[in-house]
């Protein structure tokens, strides 16, 4: 089987999709743009789904490859570098994510099927944040993070800032929403807790 540059097929992903938008991405059209055969893009990718998938991966990839272990710092602060660094990855690509996530509205089950593989990058964004749990607890700080992701992609989507200010500042708001919740339900880990609320309010009593 051919070998495949995955960054180069995921660039000409998204020109088509720029182009043509997510109902005219055709695998022909991805083939021509990328220069990768049909016969071999049918080896690795039986749908155009999967395309999508190895999107997701290469800007996991881009991500946990820029990670450096025992940052240090706290847990929301790592959280926040790992989501702007996954943004960064995606930035190249913007005119075409655009014009998928309009097109998503109009298709519901898309944004069904992608769910369990935003779910399962965000596992792996808390890895890179070097952020600890396990079981249940890992579930619901996982479930957390999508909502925060997905609010700071909704912002990202009207910044057209250089700076990307506007998505910095949303992603900040999600991230203290999100600790207060965590706080709350003590999801976070020891190391991580903020001073406790009030022990009269806490949900032991």
């Amino acid at each position: 089987m051919s070998e495949i540059d995955d960054d180069a097929l995921v660039a000409a992903l998204w020109r088509v999709i720029a182009t043509h938008g997510w109902p005219g991405l055709t695998m022909g059209r991805l083939a021509a743009e990328s220069g990768v055969p049909l016969a071999t893009l049918r080896d690795r990718f039986p749908s155009r789904l999967d395309v999508l998938i190895l999107h997701g991966r290469r800007v996991d990839h881009a991500v946990l490859a820029g990670t450096v272990p025992g940052q240090g710092g706290a847990a929301r602060d790592r959280l926040f570098d790992v989501l702007m660094r996954r943004l960064d990855a995606m930035q190249p690509h913007r005119v075409g994510i655009l014009r998928f996530l309009r097109d998503m509205r109009r298709d519901p089950s898309l944004a069904a099927l992608l769910g369990p593989q935003l779910s399962l990058s965000m596992r792996w964004m808390l890895d890179a944040a070097e952020i600890e749990g396990s079981g249940g607890r890992r579930r619901a700080i996982s479930l957390g993070l999508v909502g925060v992701w997905l609010a700071t992609v909704r912002a990202w989507a009207e910044d057209e800032s250089e700076d990307l200010g506007s998505t910095m500042a949303a992603l900040d708001r999600a991230l203290d929403r999100a600790e207060q919740i965590a706080r709350t339900l003590r999801l976070l880990p020891v190391a991580e807790a903020l001073p406790e609320a009030d022990p009269d309010l806490s949900p032991d009593t």
